[in-house]
């Protein structure tokens, strides 16, 4: 299990009551276990705060906005996509704007991932 220290899980419940609109939309989806599968909103695995996990799946699931994009946020996520791929752990990025135009298809696409982990567990 994936585990924060004491900064990282105060991190996790201050951004827990900030979710962005694409988070909340695909929260409310992914919230009522689709395809049986347990989501953790805002779950912190030190030094990272996760937008989405399923442990079970061994999946992080971040939405990403404009930000993503800019600056040296791309090297940013490479490099924290590469420290969980190191612990078996797979990263699905989301854009935002894709999971605002279509909140039911962004939480199939992740349950239809989660699916595919659990078959070749």
């Amino acid at each position: 299990m994936l585990q924060g220290d004491k900064p990282t899980v105060a991190r996790a419940r201050q951004l827990r009551r900030t979710m962005t609109l694409p988070e909340v939309l695909l929260w409310q989806r992914l919230r009522q276990r689709p395809g049986g599968f347990k989501f953790r909103k805002q779950h912190p695995a030190k030094p990272y705060v996760l937008d989405f996990y399923c442990h079970e799946a061994r999946l992080v699931i971040e939405v990403d906005g404009q930000s993503h994009g800019m600056g040296d946020r791309p090297e940013q996520d490479i490099a924290r996509d590469a420290h969980f791929r190191a612990k078996g752990i797979n990263t699905l990025r989301l854009p935002a704007r894709e999971v605002l135009h279509d909140p039911d298809a962004a939480a199939e696409a992740v349950v239809a991932l989660c699916t595919d982990a659990r078959s070749t567990a």
